[in-house]
């Protein structure tokens, strides 16, 4: 899949897919429309790494979630069933339970509405919770100070102390995959991704053509992900990818502004329901929006960096463009742009966020300073695997409220990311009578390795 997936969408409603439930778990909350009203104010969730004691570590901050308890989602029988899951499995849990909550998920499958073969499930969820003390502990164990030398069978005996086989397998991505299908009811097709910071917008675009091509009726898809954990942070830390700002936290995510140092760590869950138009409208569910298009591209530039040129990341928004069958360079016929808003991967790194701006005046051509273009890891932090989908929501409440968020602590503009970043303050995209101006909207992810995904959503027309 890439420029040129798929045949162009069309009105045949046996081709169209929808999105007919959301949910997330993200540092500002779980609610949708709690989250959405302050992404809107532009609050920042931001603060002191406290999953772990990272007092001596370079960067010591990150945008944790915060007070989750999976019983609050899914209720104290199923939470206790699933509670030897890693905390990135059980984002996931949250975020699709009110998900399939909002799209009448449950009563279909009751009633006979939806048949569990049909209802599949596609994620990009990262690894889970690792167990690093046990782990670090059997290393230190397994070192003979006297022979200066590694002893396997001193680590060994450590190691089976205090190490268990369910810890262990909780570690490995694919158990998210089936926690969510166990507890959702999902016996269709089955998916995990590792795209890097890409995974979840190719989870849900992967889901999409899973549907067209007739091999489900309803898909969850989605990511979720925690790296703020010792080797995470550590790992960043050495790429120099993250900010380092430890005397202001709050004001370190700052994309496409002259100042930024690097991405800020994040977590959480997001997650949507796709469904086949028809199998949506017979069991009554409601559209939230449609998708149009899907485009996948590969740099095949380096480990981690991006095509300088942006040709990488403006191929998987031409490819989305392509089959939506929307031209990015040709204004609509009341003079405003094809696209209304972009979601942008926007990290908050040097090269990732000028890239990304030479990505999408390669798309839009001279169109490019009149398409908003923001991001919001400006409040959230980089929730990694998990981000895609959640700022595919973000798309979603776009088209349905007519408002776009701000990229926030925009406030030293870049010479080389000169397009309409939505600098600190949300906008207000509606009619004068209230209704929303926002129909069609890009959300971007570009992941390690050179990975592009863009999902191309609209608002539902019957």
């Amino acid at each position: 899949m890439g420029i040129g997936a798929g045949e162009r969408i069309g009105d045949d409603m046996s081709n169209r897919v929808v999105v007919t439930g959301m949910g997330w778990v993200t540092p500002l909350g779980s609610d949708v429309e709690t989250v959405w009203a302050r992404l809107l104010k532009g609050d920042v969730g931001v603060g002191r790494v406290t999953h772990f004691d990272a007092g001596t570590f370079k960067t010591n901050f990150a945008a944790e979630v915060k007070g989750f308890s999976l019983e609050t989602f899914v209720g104290a029988e199923l939470a206790a069933r699933h509670g030897e899951a890693g905390l990135s499995t059980k984002f996931a849990l949250g975020a699709a339970a009110r998900a399939c909550e909002q799209a009448g998920i449950g009563r279909a499958l009751g009633e006979g509405k939806l048949k569990a073969r049909r209802f599949g499930l596609y994620f990009g969820a990262g690894e889970g919770t690792l167990d690093f003390d046990n782990y670090a502990a059997a290393n230190v164990a397994g070192w003979n100070a006297e022979t200066r030398a590694f002893d396997a069978a001193r680590w060994a005996k450590s190691a089976y102390a205090h190490m268990t086989a369910v810890r262990e397998i909780e570690q490995e991505p694919q158990m998210t995959l089936g926690h969510v299908a166990e507890a959702m009811g999902c016996k269709g097709p089955a998916s995990n991704c590792m795209t890097a910071c890409a995974a979840s917008t190719q989870a849900v675009g992967e889901a999409f053509e899973l549907i067209r091509h007739g091999d489900a009726d309803v898909m969850l898809a989605g990511g979720a992900h925690s790296m703020i954990h010792p080797l995470g942070m550590t790992g960043f830390i050495r790429l120099t990818a993250m900010s380092r700002r430890n005397d202001d936290p709050t004001h370190a995510p700052r994309p496409f502004d002259a100042t930024r140092d690097g991405f800020v760590m994040g977590e959480g869950a997001g997650v949507v329901v796709l469904e086949k138009l028809e199998h949506a409208l017979a069991r009554g569910a409601k559209p939230l929006c449609e998708v149009v298009g899907f485009g996948s591209t590969a740099d095949a530039f380096r480990i981690t960096d991006i095509q300088p040129d942006g040709k990488g990341g403006a191929g998987a928004m031409l490819g989305a463009l392509k089959q939506a069958g929307i031209n990015p360079r040709e204004l609509l016929s009341d003079g405003r742009a094809p696209v209304h808003y972009v979601s942008a991967h926007g990290t908050g790194t040097k090269e990732n966020d000028s890239i990304e701006t030479k990505a999408v005046k390669l798309t839009f051509g001279a169109l490019a300073p009149r398409v908003p273009f923001s991001s919001v890891k400006s409040m959230l932090g980089h929730l990694i695997q998990a981000a895609g989908a959640v700022e595919l929501i973000t798309c979603v409440q776009a088209i349905r409220t007519g408002w776009l968020p701000p990229t926030v602590n925009l406030n030293h503009p870049d010479p080389e990311c000169d397009l309409d970043h939505v600098p600190n303050t949300a906008r207000d995209c509606r009619s004068p009578e209230g209704k929303s101006l926002v129909d069609v909207c890009l959300s971007n992810s570009f992941g390690f390795g050179g990975q592009n995904d863009t999902v191309c959503v609209r608002g539902y027309r019957a």
